[in-house]
């Protein structure tokens, strides 16, 4: 599939590289198809990739692994909202977080409390707000020394 992106213009994805979120996300509930891009050359230097909306070019969120933000998420989700993704195996489950990226940098945060919750085998995805009370909707990453937002090249 030939996609349009935010930053790089088209991109060639593989049809199993399509994640879809049968209910959309958070406040853009009309899109349903996404791609996790990456830049490949920045890799190593950074944990964050994009979101990128398939239906929408604009659309293109920071997005981070949680485990990379702390040793342990462990977020708290009743079972029948994980229905539209199947039965997944734990091992399929893929956890990430939103970015906000101010123009202070000392100020970018993840969202811990709407973790996008993505089946590896069905590439079904959803956003949800986990019952952790501890997880905030604002963490601040600057510390962390993971704030090297690269643009992506390739599709993950």
């Amino acid at each position: 599939m030939l996609a349009k992106t935010k930053f790089f213009g088209e991109v060639e994805l593989d049809d199993d590289k399509i994640l879809e979120f049968p209910y959309g996300i958070i406040g853009f509930e009309e899109y349903k198809k996404f791609a996790i891009m990456y830049d490949e050359d920045n890799k190593a230097k950074t944990k964050i990739s994009w979101l990128q909306s398939l239906e929408e070019p604009l659309m293109a969120l920071p997005v981070i692994d949680p485990l990379a933000i702390t040793e342990e998420y462990v977020p708290v989700i009743e079972d029948e909202l994980l229905a539209p993704l199947g039965n997944p195996a734990d091992e399929d489950l893929l956890f990430l977080l939103a970015m906000t990226v101010p123009s202070d940098m000392k100020k970018v945060t993840a969202n811990m409390k709407a973790p996008f919750i993505i089946n590896a085998a069905t590439k079904k995805g959803v956003q949800l707000i986990v019952e952790n009370e501890d997880y905030p909707v604002k963490f601040n990453v600057y510390e962390l020394s993971l704030i090297h937002i690269s643009e992506p090249t390739r599709p993950y």
